[in-house]
């Protein structure tokens, strides 16, 4: 038995039209653009996920400043006649707030905050608000000597990094 021999023709060389070069040209293109597109992505994921580590070191090293100065005032319960080490008399009603006068020098460093290599001393400034206040608000047999102070905290890294400013009313008796 013979074997039939099939015969294919070959192509010419002036009916390839070089689609394919074409084809796989523009496949590359979008592969491109699709990649560039996917490191763009991630870059701003990646400085978003900084930012809000960096907010959060500031965060809680504006905290603990307030908490510091919180456990000072209840120890020593000061009434201040000038500003020494952070802690002031009532401002006056008319004057510009503290914590918002550029001016102002009476911060006080509080311990200083260190997570890996970063390091932050926050700052704090307590302002005494008279001895006016209910002990008890809302109770009947409440006096009407107590002291308030109000304590504002900021967490000042400098540079470029995420500043953060808390405050409190704190009371005593």
């Amino acid at each position: 038995m013979k074997s039939a021999k099939r015969h294919f023709p070959k192509p010419s060389v002036s009916k390839q039209r070089g689609v394919v070069l074409v084809v796989a040209l523009v496949l590359l293109a979008i592969m491109a653009m699709v990649g560039l597109n996917a490191m763009r992505s991630v870059s701003m994921e990646e400085r978003m996920a900084g930012h809000t580590y960096d907010r959060s070191l500031s965060f809680q090293a504006a905290e603990a400043a307030l908490r510091e100065a919180e456990i000072i005032v209840g120890a020593s319960r000061p009434v201040p006649t000038t500003c020494d080490d952070g802690i002031c008399p009532a401002p006056l009603a008319t004057a510009v707030p503290r914590w918002l006068d550029g001016a102002f020098a009476g911060w006080q460093p509080a311990t200083t905050v260190v997570n890996g290599g970063i390091s932050i001393t926050p700052q704090y400034i307590v302002e005494y608000l008279g001895n006016t206040f209910e002990c008890e608000p809302g109770s009947p047999a409440t006096s009407s000597d107590c002291k308030r102070y109000r304590i504002t905290a900021r967490s000042n890294p400098g540079g470029n990094r995420s500043v953060v400013m808390l405050q409190s009313m704190f009371a005593t008796d």
